[in-house]
């Protein structure tokens, strides 16, 4: 039967052109060479897993890169890259209706439209939310006049940024005790804060991953207003490329303020007829003196204490991008925002999977396994997404995806290597579990959650070559009581006990 005009049909609709979108229309146009598969983007790139490596049974890794669309339809001439942002969809008639005017009717749909900076104030000029290649590129541009910013937020992003800022005041501002708390504890903190106040920089490593560029948008001037469009996320080095320095010629100049969060945000005027006194960069912990210089925007920390900057970078993560899907839709929604995908990725509704940011895991997780928006499970979930429509469409069984046994995930922080496996945090393990550290300065920092005499997660930061041994030691629950604190003695080859 054929469409009406402006109605298009396609048995497979992927929704957003992100690594969770892309890799399941890609893995759908491998299933389905017959079939055309729809994937729908608000964004002229799309991202590209390019360099996959499988470092070990879970852990893997990969550079992202943006294309043009044109190059996924090459490589894949089943699929079809429709150009155009979701204004409604009708989940009862299985239809979408994009920006452009136009109507798709969907078999099966799968919603891969990722999460957006969690703004600390919306529609602040002063406030620059950090998630993507074009708010990235607006970042540099102020960052090249700017004297002191103001960093908010504690995860991979704030920390990165922190780190490679040089020749500008940093007032960094955290919720909790020590950086990093998404990804570490407080004594792999403690081993990264040295690199922090370092005023020589060693060479930066070689690094392999991608550098990210936006065609053509030098030339459009990007308003600080537009950050709310859709960009896709930045991964790990995304400030390789951007030449990210301020006015001033030294190297780092970073103060944390701990335990507080921004109260209140002041534009100039309204500082001065607040008749407050903001302070100047603390040099000691105790002489902290008045500001004599104007800033063009203060911030008031929940502390009490107020400092000016020329702007405010608000890195404080990511809310799932729901909007769109959500009017006239009765999906269930997790406390996290996200659409709830079960194990086979459904949603609440009929033919509706969800995959990446957007969605929230609700089934029985492996004791190791957590969710966490990041690059790694969104391949995995869009991957596997694809792989429980193609069986519900052949009707058949399939078996829950061996990566999510396990929460692996290898990144860089600061230079070194950070390998985190299961409950690295002991997450949701409560008090019943003991830690284990190996420390040398500046090398390497190593941590194990252990209960009951079985390993439940590891830290490692640095060259330890210690990931495939643990990995393995999380996965079998061997009890390894018997070793005690051997387990971590440098000068016994621990892979040899456990071939």
């Amino acid at each position: 039967m054929a469409a009406a005009p402006g109605v298009a049909r396609s048995r497979f609709v992927v929704v957003g052109g992100g690594i969770a979108g892309v890799t399941c229309a890609e893995k759908l146009a491998m299933e389905f060479p017959s079939e055309d598969i729809f994937l729908m983007t608000a964004s002229p790139v799309i991202k590209a897993i390019t360099n996959f490596k499988q470092v070990s049974k879970t852990l893997e890794e990969f550079d992202v890169e943006e294309q043009p669309s044109s190059l996924l339809e090459k490589r894949y001439p089943n699929i079809k890259v429709i150009q155009s942002g979701v204004k409604q969809l009708k989940s009862d008639d299985h239809k979408i209706f994009t920006e452009d005017g136009k109507e798709y009717i969907y078999e099966k749909l799968c919603l891969c439209a990722g999460a957006k900076p969690k703004l600390i104030f919306e529609g602040n000029p002063y406030v620059l939310g950090i998630r993507d290649t074009d708010s990235a590129q607006a970042f540099q541009k102020n960052l090249a006049q700017a004297e002191r910013i103001v960093v908010v937020g504690n995860g991979g992003i704030a920390l990165e940024l922190v780190y490679e800022i040089q020749g500008c005041e940093v007032i960094w501002a955290i919720k909790d005790k020590a950086i990093g708390n998404t990804f570490f504890d407080a004594g792999a903190a403690e081993f990264l804060i040295p690199k922090l106040t370092a005023e020589k920089r060693e060479t930066p490593i070689e690094c392999k991953r991608t550098k990210y560029t936006m065609e053509g948008s030098e030339e459009k001037e990007r308003s600080l207003a537009a950050s709310d469009k859709l960009g896709s996320a930045l991964g790990p080095d995304w400030h390789e490329g951007l030449h990210l320095k301020g006015t001033k010629e030294f190297c780092h100049k970073v103060h944390i303020e701990i335990l507080c969060e921004v109260k209140k945000i002041h534009l100039q005027q309204e500082f001065i007829q607040l008749q407050r006194t903001s302070l100047t960069f603390p040099k000691e912990e105790k002489n902290v003196e008045p500001d004599e210089v104007l800033w063009p925007v203060y911030v008031e920390l929940t502390n009490g204490k107020i400092y000016g900057c020329d702007f405010i970078v608000s890195a404080t993560g990511v809310v799932p991008n729901v909007k769109p899907f959500l009017h006239g839709n009765n999906f269930a929604v997790g406390e996290d925002g996200g659409l709830k995908v079960d194990k086979h990725m459904h949603t609440s509704l009929p033919d509706i999977y969800a995959a990446g940011d957007i969605c929230t895991a609700s089934w029985q997780p492996s004791p190791v396994w957590h969710q966490m928006r990041l690059w790694t499970q969104a391949r995995q979930m869009g991957w596997y997404a694809a792989k429980c429509m193609a069986a519900d469409t052949l009707g058949e069984s399939i078996d829950m995806d061996f990566s999510f046994e396990l929460f692996a995930h290898v990144t860089k922080f600061f230079n070194y290597k950070v390998v985190v496996l299961g409950k690295y945090n002991a997450q949701g393990l409560g008090l019943d579990h003991e830690l284990m550290l190996r420390c040398t300065k500046g090398q390497e920092y190593v941590k194990v959650v252990m209960q009951n005499g079985r390993m439940m997660g590891a830290v490692l930061i640095g060259e330890t070559d210690l990931e495939e041994t643990f990995e393995n030691l999380i996965l079998n629950q061997m009890d390894l009581s018997a070793y005690g604190e051997d387990l971590l003695n440098p000068d016994i080859d621990i892979e040899d006990y456990f071939d």
